[in-house]
């Protein structure tokens, strides 16, 4: 079981990394965030955990920087949902929306590394194959559709007639 790396807010906003015995800014926060690290902020005096207080800190901070991700739109919708009926939900269903974004992030930058890590002749290559085979598989498609039509039947499926056993 891993625990969580401990942080203590002091009163006069101080915090304090107790893993490496020393204080650090919201920043360093926020890059062990980056790093994926475990962790809790913890009221120094009453144990009470305010770690989503300070992460909603350090994203206030970068929304008042540069371009923000949030907008007044947005802001205000998420605002309606507290006190409604669909507040539970609302928490769940956007960690889980912003998963599925994350995962599909992570696959399309896979695919652009793998496109990248190949030659340019090479991607062309592929790129041309691909065209073919489609372009081969669409051709096929017509001419039996117009076979069919020339014989005023469905399309081909590849089976015979059964013989009549009469004759």
């Amino acid at each position: 079981m891993t625990t969580s790396r401990i942080i203590k807010k002091y009163p006069n906003r101080r915090l304090y990394d107790t893993e490496i015995s020393s204080y650090i800014t919201l920043e360093e926060i926020r890059q062990l965030v980056l790093d994926n690290e475990e962790f809790e902020v913890r009221d120094a005096k009453t144990g009470e955990d305010l770690t989503r207080s300070v992460l909603l800190q350090i994203i206030s901070e970068y929304e008042d920087r540069g371009q923000p991700m949030f907008t007044s739109k947005l802001l205000s919708q998420i605002i309606r949902f507290y006190g409604d009926s669909m507040q539970g939900f609302m928490g769940a269903y956007l960690e889980r929306s912003l998963q599925v974004f994350l995962d599909q992030q992570t696959q399309f930058r896979s695919q652009l590394n793998n496109m990248l890590g190949q030659g340019p002749w090479s991607m062309l290559n592929d790129l041309t194959e691909r065209n073919m085979d489609m372009w081969k598989s669409m051709q096929q498609g017509f001419l039996t559709a117009a076979a069919s039509s020339m014989r005023g039947n469905a399309p081909d499926t590849g089976e015979r007639p059964k013989k009549d056993s009469k004759s």
